[in-house]
């Protein structure tokens, strides 16, 4: 089954959930979220959902989302489809060196049922597959600086755990110099790249259900998380 605009397709055996961060509307990080969702939904064994941040409602993290004075808003409903889907991508524009604050509010409410409840220091995702897709008005060649400045969303995702397979990067998303809007949906290589992408994201994570296993090169860096993280316990910190 693809469930995708609310279409029902073929039966369901690999959930994929689409987070989109984008803020505006159109929004590049949208359409591009689109185009992987199509790459994924040419497996006939996939349910895709698609759910825009910018759409839900969240309290902004504090020290209370760990206890049960933590407000009852709809994280719940990113909770339960995040932690039932088998893999999962986040689609973004980076603004200003970083992303969206509603995404990095996201990250920030996620340790509360990705951590374990005890020291908050072990993840809980167990090697849960994630994809990143960005979109940014500078040129690729850009792209070294923009990694670096919005690598606390990768760097988090796998101290709860996730695994990161891969990353996309949408440059010059702009209609003009300091004029922006949306640009992609007139890119057919790129959106051709973004749905082959997304096939190959879903191979992986397929490969993930069917073995438990990551490529070993995922396999070295979570166990590298996985190891800093039993050190920082033991040491309390």
């Amino acid at each position: 089954m693809c469930l995708f605009n609310g279409a029902h397709l073929m039966d369901e055996t690999t959930k994929i959930l689409i987070l989109v961060a984008g803020t505006n509307e159109p929004s590049n990080a949208h359409v591009l979220a689109e185009s992987m969702a199509e790459g994924l939904c040419e497996s006939q064994q996939v349910t895709v959902k698609l759910v825009r941040l910018r759409d839900l409602k969240m309290a902004h993290f504090g020290l209370e989302c760990y206890g049960p004075d933590c407000p009852i808003d709809d994280l719940e409903k990113v909770r339960s489809e995040l932690l039932s889907a088998d893999g999962v991508v986040i689609a973004t524009p980076i603004w200003n060196f970083s992303v969206p604050a509603h995404l990095k509010n996201l990250i920030d409410r996620m340790g509360a049922f990705s951590l374990d409840p005890d020291s908050h220091s072990l993840g809980l995702l167990q090697g849960k597959p994630f994809y990143l897709i960005y979109t940014g008005g500078t040129p690729f060649t850009a792209w070294p600086l923009m990694k670096r400045t919005t690598s606390h969303v990768s760097v988090s995702l796998q101290y709860f755990g996730a695994s990161i397979l891969g990353m996309h990067f949408e440059p010059r998303c702009t209609l003009g110099s300091g004029t922006f809007g949306l640009v992609v949906d007139k890119r057919p290589r790129s959106l051709a790249a973004v749905r082959r992408k997304g096939l190959a994201f879903l191979r992986s994570v397929q490969e993930f259900q069917r073995t438990g296993k990551l490529p070993l090169k995922y396999r070295l860096i979570r166990t590298f998380v996985r190891f800093a993280q039993v050190i920082k316990k033991k040491l309390g910190l």
